[in-house]
């Protein structure tokens, strides 16, 4: 989960350590309030140039990223590989069929959805960035020790 986290941080591009007890803006808790009226269980932390929303939306727990503006960056969501569009999880079956699945979520920008999967073998463990819905690039390969 830290993983994802971190990654997820990274493909925003706005990475930046989170602080304790921060006082979240009105406007960004109106943009929230507006955007996800039925939201559950929110909780907020803060970075060096955004905030991040935890919370139950139709049952699944979601991230949402604003900005000190109130505006929205973007979602993630974990989700199952049966989620994935069937291109992606076709492409899956035929070129990683001996790794595991090991972390998935989904990326949601005003400008598109990304995806990222950790796959596993004893060995090797790599993460996939699909940005069109039909490939998979390497995003980061690790040989484990």
């Amino acid at each position: 989960m830290k993983k994802m986290i971190l990654t997820l941080a990274i493909a925003i591009s706005t990475l930046g350590a989170f602080a304790g007890e921060e006082v979240i803006s009105s406007k960004v808790l109106d943009a929230f309030k507006t955007e996800f009226k039925t939201a559950k269980d929110v909780e907020w932390t803060a970075g060096d140039n955004y905030y991040k929303a935890t919370f139950n939306y139709n049952d699944k727990y979601v991230f949402a990223y604003y900005n000190y503006e109130g505006e929205l960056l973007g979602l993630a969501r974990n989700i199952s590989s049966d989620d994935l569009p069937l291109n992606l999880q076709m492409n899956l079956k035929k070129e990683f069929a001996d790794y595991w699945i090991s972390d998935l979520f989904e990326m949601a920008k005003k400008e598109d959805t990304s995806y990222y999967i950790t796959l596993e073998t004893a060995d090797t463990r790599i993460i996939l960035k699909a940005t069109d819905g039909n490939t998979w690039n390497v995003y980061q390969k690790i040989k484990k020790s």
